[in-house]
């Protein structure tokens, strides 16, 4: 019995030939030519139009819910959506997106820093937020200077902790209400700010091995180079369309109803 149930099955198998096409050589260059196309083809970035519609539309329905916070909305990128807010609409607005039907922000991807001195608010702070239910991503700018606090996110996102850790260490921001804002990144003692625009490349103080003390010692750096010309031309001369425009220069912007009927 055993030996005609392996015979039945032998009869059912097909054969080899059945499974693969028999193809010349020239119409198997053919398709590798078309399949290595359309790989290329897929690999370029495109922006998705439909995504853009309907971010569009939920950053008309932000203005509309929080218009006291928020002063502008755009895209980056193409498909990428940016709002700038107030900096007392830190807690509100993000209060918004992460609770919010349909928002639903609960992920905390990042927070970071950026310093343009020529500014009157010369630090920007810039969260990006992931909604893992609409599949969509925010990025959200608020803004400050050396004095004036931001509210800190710790209270909605823990996540937020240490990236806000970051920024005070790196550009001085304070952040309010934090639970440990100490320096992450730089040593014990540390003074200045390192990612500010006017904080020297070779810093303020050197660290060395003092072979008499027998010790590590801190000790005001030393430019012993007397004839070397350092009055270089920075970026902010090269470039004055970047250190004169405004934070949302060069962005494509959402105009609200009322806002095309001022222009009207």
């Amino acid at each position: 019995m055993f030996k005609s149930g392996l015979k039945v099955c032998s009869r059912i198998l097909p054969s080899a030939q059945t499974f693969f096409r028999l193809e010349t050589t020239g119409t198997q260059g053919a398709t590798n030519q078309n399949a290595n196309q359309a790989k290329q083809a897929n690999t370029k970035w495109q922006i998705d139009l439909v995504k853009r519609e309907k971010l569009k539309e939920f950053a008309l329905y932000m203005t509309k819910c929080l218009p006291k916070y928020i002063q502008q909305v755009q895209f980056a990128g193409g498909d990428e959506l940016e709002v700038l807010i107030h900096p007392a609409g830190v807690l509100p607005v993000f209060a918004f997106l992460k609770g919010h039907h349909p928002a639903q922000f609960t992920s905390f991807i990042f927070c970071c820093g950026v310093d343009v001195p020529t500014r009157k608010n010369r630090f920007e702070v810039v969260y990006a937020l992931l909604s893992t239910r609409y599949n969509a991503r925010i990025r959200i700018r608020t803004y400050t200077d050396e004095i004036a606090p931001i509210e800190s996110l710790t209270p909605l996102f823990s996540g937020a902790e240490w990236y806000e850790r970051e920024v005070y260490d790196l550009y001085g921001v304070w952040f309010n209400n934090h639970p440990d804002l100490r320096r992450l990144l730089t040593d014990y003692g540390f003074e200045g700010y390192p990612q500010r625009k006017d904080f020297p490349l070779t810093g303020y103080v050197e660290l060395r091995w003092d072979q008499e003390l027998q010790q590590v010692i801190y000790e005001p750096t030393e430019m012993a180079q007397e004839f070397r010309k350092f009055d270089l031309n920075t970026p902010w001369e090269v470039f004055p369309a970047f250190r004169e425009s405004s934070i949302t220069a060069g962005f494509d912007v959402i105009h609200t109803a009322e806002e095309k009927h001022e222009e009207s």
